[in-house]
């Protein structure tokens, strides 16, 4: 009797940020609600994946759905910039074309990733940013919100206490939400979505929204997404490094990401967190912090969800 065919191999990793915090700020209800957010978001688009969708509607689909949920930093649950606004960016990339969008400095659109599609689809342009990215979204049908739509009132509170004391690092810190995928077809794709690091300046960009800073993807290599302090992450190109890595030195994603993580921690020192996937459907998730809240599935495979490092 013929063997039936092997089904296509398709993964979807996602992250909802990376931080070195002291285990007591996240307690097991908030814990409990974090991987309830994570499960809700690598399902949806886990769902688009297992029925042969595209792994570019897989990961804006993942990463919306974190930018619904106000625990994540990311569109509703963004970090107050000093000034007590939100102000939110976005990248998304497709690895079978290299054609990306992305979108920085919003305050009134709900799903930067969204927006950051729209802009990869239908402009010119592969990068709008803050009026002029918001003009872009109403042409194209959008509805703004208000900006108290992205105000939670544990954000509000954050905020306070970095204005009352600047020192202190706080568990909701660099809450960078993202996904990567590897679909049925074997195209891969990643997107990012941000609010930002917490009490930055007004017109702050993070990494987010930078290709090859914090998103990467491209079919023969590998698709990333970055979390962390963005500013480090830019200046190492930490997405494209994994794809160098991997390209130009032969190295396994998982090493490759290992490697990433650790390269110019002298000089550019803070919190890293990848996640990467390569043609083949092996993945890589590395982080030198303590906290990683992660999910990711493979094929039909049980989901694993977690947020803690130093636990496994």
């Amino acid at each position: 009797m013929p063997k039936s065919p092997t089904k296509p191999k398709y993964v979807l990793i996602i992250h909802g940020g990376a931080v070195q915090t002291d285990p007591a700020t996240i307690p097991p209800e908030k814990e409990a609600a974090l991987k309830a957010g994570l499960e809700e978001a690598l399902q949806a688009g886990w769902e688009i994946l297992s029925r042969g969708g595209t792994a570019l509607d897989a990961v804006e689909a993942a990463v919306m759905t974190m930018e619904d949920n106000e625990l994540f930093n990311a569109g509703r649950g963004g970090m107050f910039n000093l000034n007590g606004e939100v102000e939110t960016e976005s990248s998304i990339m497709d690895g079978l074309t290299l054609r990306g969008g992305a979108v920085s400095g919003l305050k009134l659109v709900k799903n930067p990733v969204h927006l950051a599609r729209l802009v990869m689809e239908k402009c010119k342009h592969t990068f709008l940013t803050a009026e002029g990215a918001q003009e872009f979204a109403l042409a194209q049908g959008l509805m703004l919100q208000d900006p108290s739509y992205f105000k939670t009132e544990e954000q509000r509170r954050e905020w306070l206490d970095i204005i009352l004391e600047a020192d202190k690092k706080h568990a909701n810190a660099h809450d960078t939400v993202g996904a990567v995928a590897l679909d049925q077809h074997g195209n891969l794709a990643t997107a990012t979505s941000t609010g930002g690091i917490e009490g930055k300046l007004r017109g702050r960009v993070g990494d987010s929204c930078i290709y090859g800073g914090g998103s990467y993807a491209n079919n023969e290599v590998c698709a990333a997404s970055c979390t962390g302090d963005g500013e480090i992450i830019m200046l190492g190109a930490l997405a494209h490094e994994v794809y160098a890595l991997r390209k130009y030195k032969g190295l396994r994603i998982d090493k490759a990401a290992r490697e990433a993580v650790t390269m110019y921690a002298d000089k550019l020192q803070g919190d890293r967190g990848i996640i990467a996937v390569d043609p083949e459907g092996n993945i890589a998730i590395e982080s030198n912090t303590n906290v990683f809240r992660r999910a990711y599935r493979v094929n039909e495979d049980e989901p694993f969800v977690d947020i803690w490092m130093d636990k496994e």
